[in-house]
Formats: structure tokens, C-alpha cells, sequence
């Protein structure tokens, strides 16, 4: 195991809890299982992972914090719980500033704007262009109110000002699943559960949510190279990073940044993530828990500004 010192040689002497506060399937499946491995090559205990959905989060935030602050629950948490959720709820029984110490940014998924080839519309331009000359009259879905394709769908309106119908849905499958079909017109949300269907046609990508093209998709643009000044700095990624309570001693929190750094920041992880429509951003805890606060500022302005409301 490569320790930082100061090294507690009695940590971990027990089980490693890692909590996913997501079914089974998708990004944090790969995310989760490869931590899991390394962190058991490295301290030669278990890593169990406990996928535990529903509530945005809360669920599984309900299990970290009911448990000891020693480092055997960590929290694999997004942009929705560590950040979101604080402005969108507004009796939110934990706040990830006063609560919570970070660990690391894992990864960033960039969002792929998409719509049905029915619309007719070729680019974010023509969309923006659509969407005024048709207001209201254009649907988007999502995996449910406040999620993260409703969010980045919002903060686009809202740069753009053009009016659509938000139709949530109960999971991000159902969402993709409908703008597929032609029930909804699109959709914004994260690369991996919509590659198949760009490649085959079944939907039509406009724009990739980073500041620049990304290696998956790199005959789409950026959402940024849209000739409209609101859209020039457009950057709205999904993100996940690890958290545990705090309390935990700084020495065991450097000790697993460690385990994630390496288990995600080498060559071959890096192109598993890349396959996966994910991009490695790994950071110290203090990056981290800088990150969350501008994330948290940012992201209350847009629920403030959209009235978004929790499903």
C-alpha cells in the first residue's frame, strides 16, 4: 500500500462502505467498481458498494451521515447532491459546506445536446432560431425535475432565452428513451446513454456542453461555438467526486485521495473514462471543497432564476 505519512497502520483494519446514491447501471457503475478494486488492491480489505437511489441523493447522504466520521463510508456524490440539491430543497437535512470533508473530483461527463431528426434542425443556432419563432411549442425531458439534464437545460434557456416544456421522467432511460420515439423533441444530458444513438442516427446532436469539442464526439461542436455572445463561455458538465463526514481526520482523507489518484490518473484509466464518455479531473481535497462552493453559488442562481421546483 503506498501511504502518505503520517500513516495510520491500523486504517482501514475493517470493511471500506462505498456508497452510490444511484441504481445500478450507468457512469458510477464504472466509477464506483474501479475504485472499489484499487482501493482493495492498496489496503487489502474490502470495498463493499452499497447503490442506494432515490430522494436527489438524500437516501444515500442519510446513510454517510448516520455513520462515524472514521473513514469506512464514503460518499460517491454529483453535481445534484454535493451541489444542486442546496438551493433546490429547501428543508435539505445536510449541507455538503458544514457537513461534509471532500476527498476528490473523479471525473466530469459532458452533457450532448440532441434532438429528434423529425424537428429538422441541424445546429444550435437553427434550434435558438426555432425555439423563437415557435415558443413553448418545444419539449425536452428529462431524468426528473432539479436532475442534471433539468438544470442544464434550464441554464440553456436561460442564456438563450427560448421557451420549452420541461417533461421529467423518472430516470434518465425513460427521458432518452421518449426524444428517441419522437415524444419529445430533445433532451441534454450526459454522452454515455445517448453514443449509441447518435451513431445510429436515432437522434441528431447539435452541441457538447464543454467549452471545447470532446474526443467521443468530435464531429460535433461546442455548444460554445454557437455565433451568439451568451453562449461563448457555455460550459455545463456533470461531475462526481468523493466525499466522507466530517470529522474524518485529515490523515485518512489524504490517505484515499491518494487511492484515487491512483486508480484514475494514469493512461489506462483515463481511456477506460474515455470510453465511458467521462473525462479524469482528479484533485486535492481542499480543490475539491473549493469546486463545491463555486458550484453551490452557481447553481442557486440558475434554480433561483428558472423557479425550478424538486420533483
Amino acid at each position: 500500500m503506498t501511504c502518505i505519512q503520517p500513516c495510520f497502520a491500523a486504517y482501514p483494519d475493517k470493511p471500506i462502505k462505498l456508497i452510490v446514491p444511484f441504481p445500478p447501471g450507468g457512469s458510477t457503475d464504472i466509477f464506483a467498481r474501479m475504485l472499489a478494486n484499487q482501493l482493495m488492491i492498496q489496503y487489502k480489505q474490502p470495498v463493499i458498494i452499497e447503490n442506494k437511489p432515490g430522494a436527489s441523493g438524500q437516501i444515500a447522504m442519510d446513510v454517510l451521515l448516520g455513520s462515524p466520521a472514521d473513514g469506512y463510508t464514503i460518499y460517491l456524490g454529483n453535481i445534484g447532491s454535493l451541489a444542486v440539491n442546496v438551493s433546490l430543497f429547501k428543508n435539505l437535512n445536510y449541507d455538503p459546506r458544514r457537513d461534509l470533508a471532500p476527498i476528490s473530483l473523479i471525473a466530469t461527463v459532458p452533457n450532448v445536446l440532441v434532438v429528434h431528426p423529425k424537428l429538422g434542425v441541424k445546429t444550435v443556432a437553427e434550434l435558438i432560431a426555432y425555439a423563437k419563432q415557435n415558443p413553448n411549442q418545444l419539449t425536452y425531458s428529462s431524468g426528473g425535475n432539479g436532475s442534471a439534464a433539468h438544470t442544464a437545460m434550464e441554464y440553456f434557456k436561460l442564456q438563450t432565452g427560448i421557451q420549452a416544456v420541461h417533461i421529467p421522467y423518472k430516470g434518465t432511460s425513460p427521458a432518452v428513451t421518449d426524444v428517441i420515439g419522437g415524444q419529445v423533441d430533445m433532451i441534454m444530458t450526459g454522452v454515455p446513454p445517448l453514443m449509441p444513438f447518435i451513431q445510429s442516427g436515432k437522434v441528431m446532436a447539435l452541441g457538447v456542453s464543454t467549452l471545447k469539442r470532446i474526443e467521443a464526439l468530435p464531429q460535433v461542436p461546442a455548444i460554445s461555438e454557437t455565433p451568439l455572445p451568451a453562449l461563448k463561455s457555455f460550459d455545463v458538465t456533470q461531475w462526481y467526486g468523493l466525499v466522507v463526514k466530517v470529522g474524518t481526520s485529515k490523515e485518512i482523507i489524504q490517505m484515499l485521495n491518494v487511492g484515487v489518484q491512483h486508480t484514475f490518473n494514469h493512461e489506462a484509466a483515463i481511456e477506460q473514462m474515455k470510453n465511458a464518455g467521462a473525462i479524469v479531473r482528479v484533485s486535492t481535497p481542499a480543490e475539491f471543497a473549493a469546486f463545491i462552493r463555486l458550484e453551490i453559488d452557481r447553481w442557486a442562481k440558475v434554480v433561483k432564476a428558472a423557479d425550478i421546483q424538486p420533483g
